[in-house]
């Protein structure tokens, strides 16, 4: 199956992505995602289960100068991680799978950070609220959005993917069912790849997910 052959070559192969480069090993699933996050800003997902997915578990241990953006009905909010003291500002803060957040690497090189966890399986449901958010797919898996990875197409959708080069934009057309991209096919998201989401409505993104498929 397309999904069978998608997620096998995650986990065996190397990856790139916009503004940042993943490594993924491991057909179990249980696993780990290398992720080299380059200096300033790139917007990332966790890819993995890590228990209660603490961003201090989640980043393990000395990951470098990094400040956590995560936006929500509030606004941003900013959680950095102390060098000196060895902690985050809130090392109980949540960033689960599905969600998508912005880093902001203020060292002088690239920081490499190793993900660990179990790969979300079953019915999978990620909430895609009215207006904007920062979104990623659940499954650590490459592909393009809606056809790979089950994104909802249900009315006009603008993704906001950001790299080295700034954003690329992709919107969708409900009246010709396309997107706006040379081909289109529509964005390409890569793992551990999160990116902003710009609906009229609230619905749900939703598939149905195994590693044995």
């Amino acid at each position: 199956m397309r999904t069978k052959a998608l997620i096998l070559t995650a986990f065996v192969g190397a990856l790139g992505i916009a503004g940042a480069s993943a490594q993924v090993y491991s057909v179990n699933a249980v696993g780990y995602v290398n992720k080299s996050i380059p200096k300033g800003f790139s917007i990332v997902a966790n890819p993995l289960n890590n228990g209660g997915n603490k961003v201090s578990d989640v980043f393990g241990a000395a990951p470098g100068a990094l400040t956590v953006y995560s936006f929500g009905d509030a606004g941003f909010g900013i959680n950095s991680y102390d060098a000196d003291f060895e902690e985050w500002d809130d090392g109980d803060a949540v960033v689960a799978p599905g969600e998508g957040f912005f880093v902001l690497n203020s060292g002088d090189a690239a920081a490499n950070i190793t993900f660990v966890g179990e790969v979300p399986q079953g019915d999978l449901s990620n909430a895609l609220p009215k207006g904007f958010s920062i979104r990623s797919s659940q499954v650590p898996q490459e592909g393009k959005l809606d056809s790979d990875l089950g994104f909802p197409t249900d009315e006009a959708v603008t993704v906001y993917q950001f790299g080295a080069a700034g954003y690329s934009i992709s919107a969708y057309d409900t009246d010709f069912e396309e997107w706006d991209t040379d081909d289109g096919a529509g964005p390409v998201v890569g793992v551990a790849e999160g990116f902003w989401v710009l609906r009229e409505s609230a619905t749900n993104w939703t598939r149905s997910f195994s590693t044995s498929e």
